[in-house]
């Protein structure tokens, strides 16, 4: 087992990861930029190192000061959060060049399945269910308006390279495909160095399912559940649910067989999800490979028992996977909402500042992922979530209850500060997300009303 655990990222990943290695007895390097020099992280770590100024391409994309920070501080492994570097293969071989063990899965594994085209080619091979789409990256706009004509509108353009529901665009009109392909063309390169895309057949009312799974070093692995992510703006999910509400048990199964079977036909080691979309006719296809925690895990946690970051870290160790498959009992359900300091009313714009009050809530089976304070402040550098709210409960009903009181109870308020926390209690309130029918068109139905009746108003005004 490793000593000493240097956590390559920030804000409430960094913590949450920081509290699972002091339980394991383990030493914990926190680095840090300019912007997060107060951060509760670096107050908690054995051991800070500032890794340079604000943005993250300075700091915590900067390999090299990561790696450096590794080697002055005796670090002998590195657990990369979600997001920044947790997904780049390089960043994985240069550690293990090191001689320090990378929390997730070998350089190969990310980099095979972190290529869109390639993950999609790899699961077709592993007999997951795909979406009509290219084969592999498509050339040109030409080849991809004829491919387009093939699979049928609309249809949904994506950066080989992209994640994080960026770098993709969905054209519903055959004389917008050139246009758009050209546009996420340039969006992908400017944002990953990589302008290769590939398409698939769009479908504009799915939901978004996806499936936990944990594997060893020795090929054994298993699936925690089902969470369903369909609420989502922008393509970036705002409430996460586990289990997904009226899924066919037979239909949980397959899905989290077939992830479980892609993963291991992949050589998967660690924490990862298989994202999946579920059609109206109860249909699944294949989406994406996230190789790393997700920032939804709590979810499944909470109904499983399961310390997923404590797996992660002892799978990297060189454990065998202390779970099995029919040892495996999901109880109850448990949902989250994430609390972002962005301003709905004006298209979720981000609304960082200064928090000079905060309140968060508690009670029995209320959980809050978060390293805001009152005082601290929200930087426009990063990701805008502010905390994440999750709740247990013994039925979904039960749950549904618990997270509008936990939300009720949340404040935050400071200059220029808003937060999207009575946008999730309209999400909460709406039938079909109380009736768990509700799919990935649900947060731009809502939007699109809201819109309306302002726009009703003013005109009677």
């Amino acid at each position: 087992m490793f000593t000493t655990v240097l956590i390559a990222n920030r804000g409430e990943i960094a913590l949450r990861v920081a509290r699972t290695c002091r339980e394991l007895g383990l030493r914990v390097v926190a680095v840090y930029s300019t912007e997060d020099r107060d951060a509760p992280v670096v107050r908690m770590a054995d051991e800070a190192v500032c890794i340079g100024p604000g943005p993250a391409r300075a700091s915590y994309l900067n390999m090299s000061a990561i790696l450096e920070a590794a080697r002055r501080t005796g670090a002998d492994a590195v657990h990369p959060g979600y997001g920044f570097l947790s997904e780049v293969p390089d960043f994985a071989e240069a550690c293990e060049s090191l001689g320090i063990t990378f929390v997730g899965p070998p350089a190969p594994v990310i980099e095979q399945l972190g290529d869109k085209a390639a993950a999609r080619a790899a699961m077709a091979a592993a007999g997951l269910p795909m979406l009509p789409g290219s084969d592999g990256p498509v050339g040109c706009p030409d080849a991809a308006a004829r491919l387009a004509g093939e699979i049928g509108y609309p249809v949904i353009v994506k950066a080989v390279a992209g994640g994080g529901g960026r770098g993709m665009q969905v054209v519903t009109e055959p004389s917008d495909l050139v246009r758009q392909f050209r546009e996420v063309r340039s969006a992908a390169q400017s944002l990953f160095g990589d302008d290769r895309l590939y398409l698939e057949r769009y479908l504009p009312a799915a939901r978004h399912v996806e499936v936990q799974i944990l594997c060893d070093q020795y090929g054994d692995g298993v699936y925690l559940g089902l969470r369903d992510c369909s609420a989502q703006r922008r393509r970036q999910k705002i409430i996460e649910e586990t289990p997904a509400p009226g899924l066919p048990d037979d239909l949980v199964r397959r899905m989290g067989e077939a992830a479980l079977r892609g993963a291991l036909a992949a050589g998967y080691v660690g924490a990862g999800t298989f994202e999946f979309l579920v059609d109206g006719d109860g249909g699944f296809h294949f989406m994406e490979v996230n190789c790393r925690i997700q920032v939804e895990h709590p979810v499944t946690e909470l109904t499983h028992g399961v310390d997923l970051v404590r797996e992660q870290l002892l799978v990297a160790a060189g454990e065998r996977l202390g779970l099995r498959q029919d040892g495996l009992q999901a109880r109850g359900a448990a949902i989250e909402c994430r609390v972002n300091a962005e301003d709905p009313a004006r298209g979720f714009v981000p609304s960082p500042g200064r928090i000079t009050e905060l309140r968060l809530p508690a009670g029995p089976f209320v959980r809050v992922d978060t390293d805001a304070y009152s005082g601290g402040r929200v930087s426009p550098a990063y990701d805008p979530l502010l905390a994440k709210v999750v709740v247990w409960g013994p039925d979904r009903p039960q749950a549904l209850e618990r997270m509008r009181r936990a939300l009720g109870e949340f404040h935050a308020a400071g200059p220029g500060l808003a937060t999207n926390r009575d946008f999730l209690l309209a999400v909460l309130d709406h039938p079909r997300f109380i009736a768990g029918t509700h799919d990935t068109s649900l947060v731009t139905a809502i939007t699109d009303s809201r819109a309306r009746g302002l726009t009703e108003e003013a005109s009677i005004g």
